[in-house]
């Protein structure tokens, strides 16, 4: 019989066998006793959502075993089963069976990595990956539903939506979170979340080791008292168990939200979620809200500084102990010497004593020890002769000395002198000179080439100075100017007087050779590269109107961005109006001339710019006062430009708590609707003179915008809405105009919210304010511990969704 050779059927016979020697493919869920993991195979929850297998961080050249979000495509890892033991070959390493557990073997094949359960040789047990991201261990030829293992209950660093996070009663096993050791190392770091470890209270812990440097508060059954952003329930609903067995919180999240909530190797607890069309993770909170509030996040001798960055730098004669570890943001090493102390090698420093370098900072150390000395220079000495002393202070006639390391050192904000003053021991060498034993001077030629230096001195301060005045020339002139970083560094002496600053960076007063003065923003981080940087602020510089801030000029040099203003000699709306010591008050028609006018300036950026801005964070502090009491919008250099062609944009930039849109937490796109509810937020505060969030004397409520839309609707005289400190004297039918715009601006549902443009022909009596809908109801939610007030503001519009409703409008970082 013949046997006739046919190809095709013959590699489809191949693919068929190995494909079943292989052991999982891509479309498998689960790993059973019979198959194994390895090289670049994976495994997929059976709805697609997560994926499971080698991994290898960043720029590392380490393996793990680890899980992923399968449809996201920035690679997301979520939990990590050998993150203290990384493998270097993916194809020699497998992840299979042994006596009923699941194992990692490395290239030597060894186990680095087991689920640990009791020895058996059951081979109906399976691995299976399922869509909350739980990998569990189960035996299908059981009834039982319980799992026999799951990595739910050994979290990594992330704590996703249907965990159980808490506390074992019987065992008295605290679940922890714990961070990874930098973006590129997911071993365990420093860092760690956990519920309260006595078990008494609901609130959860962030500490780093044993030190516990931030609380979320006890649990309300709405919210952690120190987290008033989770108020909002229509994006996460958290709920706490407890039991005679275990105590625990979990969460859900809104329909096809993803969302993850992790505990940060900068040490921070942040709740993150994705926005697919901008292919980014978005953060909703962090806490604590600054790195700099993490304890010792710039590890010993190291000194944190909100205002710059990166934050932390080390003290002056340390460097830092790992240049790597401080290039992926990992500071926990900290800094060490850069020379010996004296006392630890006295042939060092031809025995030159070690000094003390005096530094201020925000408040001093933990662990001191108490020296009993009799003044300062005792308490120095005492130091200086205790060569494991690293630093003293004197304060209130108490000498205070620090042994080993320095931790949590924080730099004080530029301009703020309420400081501690610490003497840190510093290395002989370190204020040693330079030895000038070996100069020597040149005998001939020197009057000539003294002349001839000198003339180049000359000619070039020339066309410096020359330089300079063309520039500041210009600057005035309305032409956009690209300044050097010297040049504001100089202007602003180093930026040594701090006008203000928020959420885009500080403020700093600065003067132009020609003695104009000036406002220079230092921005803090942002993400733009020079090229796009250059051309937003250029968009910008060509914006001119009476009732915007003039932009002069930019800075833009490596990660270096400044933005140089028109200088106002009265500041911001909030010093005055708030009535800070020493400040004006506002009559009512320098009120009224203020909101008109910030309107007006809104009204040209939303629509009449050629692109259309949206400001991202219009509040008192952002309304300048010229001269006469005039105002100007401010810091809306790099809010967010949007073409004609487009409505609504997504942006990482958000505004102030107490201003803020309900669409800011939602996490939906933003239209310049969200300028109108911070306008109108703006506008009860110029009516009251105080803070919306404070408590007013008020039978009906203790919220500004209840109190107003109440008396409107009820009719009652509404001068006794407007600040006290005016004794009455306003016109009363432009604060009745006022009033109902402010409540008509922040409607919940944003199509219900007025133009900028309706706004200002509202206020000019163009059009009938009276049409002007009023809020239906407004509910207030008071969290005194943070002294915020939290509310909505529904519509009263007939025909708006019971779902626009939003708890928490303006629960968002600033």
């Amino acid at each position: 019989m013949d046997i006739k050779y046919r190809p095709g059927l013959t590699i489809s016979f191949l693919f068929m066998y190995f494909s079943l020697k292989s052991h999982v493919s891509f479309v498998a869920h689960s790993i059973s006793a019979n198959h194994s993991l390895s090289g670049d195979q994976t495994i997929v929850s059976e709805g697609g959502v997560f994926e499971l297998g080698f991994f290898k961080p960043g720029n590392s050249s380490n393996y793990y075993i680890g899980m992923w979000y399968h449809k996201i495509s920035e690679q997301t890892i979520v939990w990590v089963a050998n993150r203290d033991k990384p493998i270097s070959d993916r194809y020699s390493s497998v992840l299979r069976f042994s006596d009923g557990n699941l194992v990692l073997l490395n290239e030597s094949k060894l186990t680095i990595w087991s689920t640990n359960l009791t020895s058996t040789t059951n081979t109906s047990t399976e691995a299976v990956l399922l869509d909350e991201g739980n990998l569990v261990l189960r035996d299908w030829s059981s009834k039982s539903s319980m799992p026999l293992w799951q990595s739910f209950d050994h979290p990594t660093h992330t704590w996703l939506p249907g965990m159980k996070f808490g506390r074992n009663k019987r065992t008295k096993v605290n679940q922890l979170l714990t961070a990874w050791k930098n973006k590129e190392d997911p071993a365990p770091g420093l860092f760690s979340l956990e519920l309260d470890p006595a078990g008494l209270d609901q609130y959860l812990i962030v500490r780093n080791q044993s030190e516990e440097y931030w609380t979320s508060g006890i649990w309300n059954g709405i919210n952690f008292a120190m987290i008033p952003e989770m108020i909002s329930h229509h994006m996460f609903d958290f709920n706490y168990v407890s039991n005679q067995n275990e105590s625990y919180f979990t969460y859900s999240v809104a329909g096809t939200i993803i969302s993850r909530l992790i505990i940060d190797s900068s040490g921070q607890m942040m709740q993150l979620y994705w926005l697919e069309s901008n292919k980014a993770w978005f953060q909703f909170w962090a806490q604590p809200r600054q790195p700099c509030e993490v304890y010792a996040y710039c590890g010993a001798f190291g000194s944190c500084n909100e205002q710059s960055q990166p934050f932390c730098s080390c003290l002056q004669g340390f460097q830092p102990k790992s240049e790597h570890d401080w290039n992926l943001q990992d500071y926990s090493g900290g800094c060490q010497r850069k020379s010996q102390l004296q006392c630890e090698n006295s042939s060092l420093v031809n025995g030159k004593s070690d000094r003390f370098m005096a530094t201020t900072i925000k408040d001093l150390p933990k662990h001191l020890q108490f020296a009993p000395v009799a003044n300062i220079k005792q308490c120095e000495t005492s130091c200086l002769n205790n060569c494991a002393c690293t630093a003293y202070a004197y304060e209130n006639n108490q000498c205070s000395i620090w042994i080993g390391s320095l931790l949590n050192l924080q730099q004080l904000a530029v301009g703020d002198t309420d400081g501690k003053t610490i003497y840190i021991k510093i290395a002989a060498y370190e204020f040693s000179s330079p030895r000038n034993d070996d100069r020597k001077f040149i005998d001939g030629g020197v009057g000539s080439a003294a002349f001839v230096l000198l003339l180049g001195l000359v000619v070039v301060a020339y066309l410096r100075w020359k330089k300079r005045t063309f520039k500041t020339t210009k600057a005035m002139e309305g032409s956009l100017v690209a300044f050097s970083y010297k040049e504001l560094q100089k202007a602003t002496k180093n930026f040594s007087e701090r006008l203000g600053g928020g959420g885009f960076g500080s403020v700093f007063k600065g003067v132009l050779p020609d003695s104009s003065v000036i406002a220079v923003t230092r921005l803090g981080s942002i993400s733009q590269g020079e090229k796009q940087f250059r051309t937003e602020v250029t968009t910008i510089g060509n914006i001119n109107h009476v009732n915007l801030v003039r932009l002069l000029g930019f800075c833009s040099e490596g990660t270096k961005r400044l933005l140089v203003y028109e200088y106002m000699p009265n500041g911001s709306l909030n010093s005055v109006l708030f009535h800070e010591k020493g400040s004006k008050i506002l009559d009512w028609k320098t009120r009224f001339r203020i909101a008109l006018g910030s309107a007006r300036g809104l009204a040209y950026l939303h629509e009449k710019c050629r692109d259309r801005i949206i400001h991202c964070d219009i509040k008192p502090e952002n309304i300048l006062l010229d001269a006469e009491f005039g105002p100007k919008v401010a810091d809306f250099g790099l809010a967010k430009l949007i073409g004609r062609e487009f409505s609504r944009v997504l942006t990482t930039i958000r505004g102030t708590r107490g201003y803020l849109a309900p669409e800011w937490i939602s996490g939906v796109a933003i239209t310049d609707k969200a300028d109108v509810y911070s306008y109108g937020m703006t506008l009860f505060e110029l009516v009251s003179g105080r803070r919306n969030s404070e408590q007013f004397d008020s039978e009906n409520s203790k919220f500004f915008p209840t109190w107003v839309a109440s008396a409107i609707t009820e009719g009652v005289n509404v001068l006794n809405l407007l600040d006290t400190r005016l004794e009455g004297n306003a016109d009363i039918e432009e604060l009745l105009r006022i009033c109902r715009v402010a409540c008509w601006c922040i409607q919940d549902d944003e199509t219900q919210r007025p133009s900028m443009g309706e706004v200002v022909q509202k206020l000019e009596g163009v059009l009938d304010v009276t049409q002007s809908p009023i809020p239906r109801s407004i509910q207030a939610y008071s969290h005194y511990q943070d002294h915020i007030i939290f509310f909505t503001a529904s519509s009263s519009s007939s025909n708006q969704s019971p779902h626009s409703q939003n708890n928490n409008p303006s629960a968002a970082s600033s």
